[in-house]
């Protein structure tokens, strides 16, 4: 059976766009896959008075199952109501890559789809993304498009290598798409290993740093498109701190290297509405889980260790939205 997003206690994200963009800062998109994910993400943004786009991808809505995810999506505004957070919540999918899922999607109360249609041709995807958007506009639901490819792995989503958005395209395809905001590839990446090792240099402290950001191609596309909202996908910072957390612990991440902190922070003063973290959300939980099975190995109660796991997540989420993306006290 439909629902309206509204219905839901959902917002679309015209008006978050909007105010971000005079504010300079970026409404954070986290992804979440469970319970406690989503619990940390409505405290963190509810303490810290800040808009939000929960978000989730096709893989994590099979894997909750997507009857479950809507009732999920539901509570986690009625859980905001009560605790008194008043800040704006929008259910978005990520990274669609069919009209039936955002269907489907619409359907099932989001508030915002993207239609990612980045791996197929120019035309192809251009066709593909006003589909969707001319459906979903019929519900008011917000769409976001892409142009250029970011490498790495998330879940579904799989490149090689980056292909970099070319500012000749983007207003021809606003223009002919309709969106209402468009991911571009300026050399952020998904996953946790974001960069190969020969791709960085190293410190006087011996870490890895990463390629700058193309803040020029950024430049650009704000000049063929002025006032639109740029979204920047796979923008974690892959935080060392908890990267060190699970390798002390008997993980074994190697050269896993993120965004910088500062680079998102100067992309949220510009025209870069919204900004997606899912990475370090997973890294968070898997650091403090670890960390407490190898000091309580007895310990075998789920609430024992998802329970600190959804405390840290929170409080990282409070900073993110504090020191990086600016939106804290926008709610």
């Amino acid at each position: 059976m439909a629902v309206n997003y509204r219905d839901l206690g959902f917002v679309n994200t015209k008006e978050m766009f909007k105010k971000a963009f005079a504010g300079g800062y970026a409404v954070p998109a986290y992804n979440f896959n469970n319970m406690e994910q989503l619990q940390a993400i409505i405290n963190g943004c509810g303490r810290s008075n800040s808009p939000v786009i929960i978000q989730v991808s096709s893989g994590a809505r099979k894997y909750a199952d997507q009857t479950l995810l809507r009732y999920l999506a539901e509570g986690a505004v009625a859980m905001a109501r009560k605790a008194g957070y008043n800040n704006p919540i929008a259910l978005h999918l990520d990274h669609g890559d069919s009209l039936e899922l955002c269907i489907s999607c619409i359907e099932s109360g989001f508030s915002s789809v993207m239609i990612d249609g980045s791996h197929l041709s120019y035309d192809e995807n251009v066709a593909l993304t006003a589909k969707v958007v001319e459906y979903a506009h019929k519900f008011d639901v917000s769409v976001e498009g892409e142009l250029g490819v970011l490498a790495g792995i998330e879940d579904d989503v799989e490149a090689a290598k980056s292909i970099y958005t070319d500012p000749d395209q983007v207003e021809d395809f606003v223009r002919r798409t309709g969106v209402d905001s468009l991911a571009i590839s300026i050399g952020t990446s998904h996953g946790a290993y974001k960069f190969k090792p020969e791709q960085c240099t190293r410190n006087a402290k011996g870490v890895l740093v990463p390629p700058p950001l193309r803040f020029d191609i950024l430049d650009e596309v704000e000049k063929r498109i002025p006032g639109f909202a740029i979204v920047l996908h796979g923008s974690s910072s892959v935080l060392p701190e908890y990267v060190e957390i699970i390798n002390q612990n008997g993980g074994k991440l190697e050269a896993a290297v993120g965004i910088p902190a500062e680079q998102l922070r100067q992309a949220a003063k510009s025209a870069v509405c919204k900004i997606n973290i899912d990475s370090d959300g997973r890294l968070v939980m898997t650091a403090i889980i670890r960390k407490t099975f190898c000091e309580k190995p007895q310990e075998f109660d789920p609430r024992k260790y998802l329970g600190p796991a959804r405390d840290e997540l929170t409080r990282m989420i409070i900073d993110k939205n504090k020191n990086v993306l600016g939106s804290a006290d926008q709610g």
